[in-house]
């Protein structure tokens, strides 16, 4: 791996912004392709850091520092990625549904996603069914995040509202949040479940 790639891809395990901001610009300076940049540096690191995190060698503060500082990195990757025409992985909508104001979760699944190289649509909190039907047509993958017990089941009425609209066939619906499980996943019809942000990745990817 070329000395400025590897630079930048420990910056973005190390979760140091600045690094990898200056870095990605030195890359872009020497001639190295955008592309090499994202695959080898940053996407690599991503899946690094993902790695990490299953096994229990980061935890999110740690994570999320990465995120940042990938998502500094391809501030200055953007134009010249732009330029050359990479494909984004795929276009995913993400909200935390009806009743439910948590984000963290759900914010730190967009970045990995957008590190991951997919386009995401962030709908918010206390998304409705309807808000979710709506961006169907225009993405591959729904994300459906939810903390509260209380709020799961609006999970399986965005599902419903999908069904009803007759847009359930064209997207890919994904679930997670603490109380959520691969049961309660299979129960309302989801196309999967995911226990925590690095998985999500692995789960839209194999979904797309």
């Amino acid at each position: 791996m070329n000395e400025i790639v590897q630079q930048v891809f420990q910056g973005i395990v190390d979760g140091d912004q600045d690094q990898v901001a200056e870095k990605v610009d030195s890359a872009l300076q020497a001639g190295v392709p955008a592309r090499t940049i994202l695959d080898e540096g940053m996407l690599a690191a991503m899946a690094e850091v993902g790695r990490l995190f299953e096994e229990g060698e980061c935890y999110v503060p740690e994570m999320l520092m990465s995120a940042r500082a990938m998502k500094a990195g391809l501030a200055k990757l953007q134009p010249s990625l732009k330029q050359t025409d990479v494909q984004a992985a795929g276009t995913v909508a993400i909200g935390t549904v009806k009743g439910d104001l948590h984000d963290m979760g759900k914010n730190l699944v967009g970045i990995m996603l957008e590190g991951a190289g997919f386009t995401v649509k962030d709908l918010g909190v206390d998304v409705s069914p309807e808000a979710f039907v709506a961006v169907a047509d225009e993405v591959d993958v729904i994300g459906l995040s939810a903390l509260l017990t209380t709020t799961m089941g609006h999970m399986r009425d965005a599902l419903n509202a999908l069904e009803t609209a007759g847009k359930r066939s064209k997207v890919k619906v994904i679930v997670g949040g603490a109380p959520v499980t691969e049961d309660f996943a299979r129960s309302i019809g989801a196309d999967g479940y995911a226990p925590d942000a690095s998985r999500a990745v692995a789960l839209t990817k194999s979904l797309i």
